[in-house]
């Protein structure tokens, strides 16, 4: 009798312990999901940055929303997204006759934008690149490709990385802009509503002074107000 109530024991208990290692499981399974969710591609990059480790990857994602997902973005000063639309217009002109100091001048802008809404300042690239992936996760690679074209010499990777931070400004200085739920094309974006600060030469038309200071840019590819048509 004693040694039937002993093996009931066990096996209830290892019953137990199979129910709760499924049940934690399951959780693990879901909070991944929900990070997934949230950081979208910037998951996927994290994950390869630890080489496959989806768990350090998850640790890497819950560690940024501990540190800033209390984070509430300051709302610009009436006028100031005008102001940055016509800064911005200015860049993406100069862009045609000089890509790298164009790609500069849009790297100081993004810094400027993010610091004016309420991102730390003065701290590394990569954390202002954790804090900005908590809130605009779906935009904020166009920054990294920004700062990885600067260290080549290639044009067209230069074209490329402007053209993406593109969304990140817009998502920065559009007013009223929902950062937790903003996915690509979800916004009119402020190039959009501000067709008055487009340039004559947009990024990428090919104009003589484009082609002489060696911006190539790919056939049947033409542009209007910095986005491929």
């Amino acid at each position: 009798m004693y040694t039937t109530l002993l093996i009931v024991g066990l096996v209830v208990i290892l019953a137990v312990a199979l129910v709760l290692a499924f049940r934690l499981r399951q959780r693990a399974g879901a909070g991944g999901q929900s990070l997934k969710r949230r950081f979208g591609p910037e998951y996927d990059r994290a994950v390869a940055r630890h080489n496959g480790d989806a768990k350090a990857a998850r640790r890497e994602l819950n560690e940024r929303l501990r540190r800033y997902g209390s984070l509430r973005e300051k709302p610009l000063t009436p006028g100031e997204p005008e102001r940055y639309a016509e800064r911005w217009a200015a860049v993406q002109e100069h862009f045609v006759q000089s890509p790298h100091a164009a790609l500069n001048e849009a790297d100081v802008l993004l810094d400027q934008l993010a610091t004016e809404r309420g991102y730390p300042p003065n701290v590394p690239f990569e954390e202002r690149i954790a804090a900005l992936s908590v809130h605009h996760a779906h935009q904020v690679h166009g920054y990294l490709r920004v700062r990885e074209a600067l260290r080549g010499d290639s044009t067209e990777e230069m074209r490329a990385a402007f053209l993406e931070a593109r969304g990140l400004f817009e998502a920065l200085a559009t007013p009223h802009h929902d950062s937790a739920t903003h996915e690509p094309g979800r916004s009119g974006g402020i190039g959009r509503r501000h067709h008055r600060h487009e340039p004559t030469h947009a990024v990428g038309r090919g104009s003589e002074s484009g082609r002489a200071g060696g911006a190539r840019w790919t056939p049947g590819h033409s542009m209007r107000g910095g986005e491929a048509r």
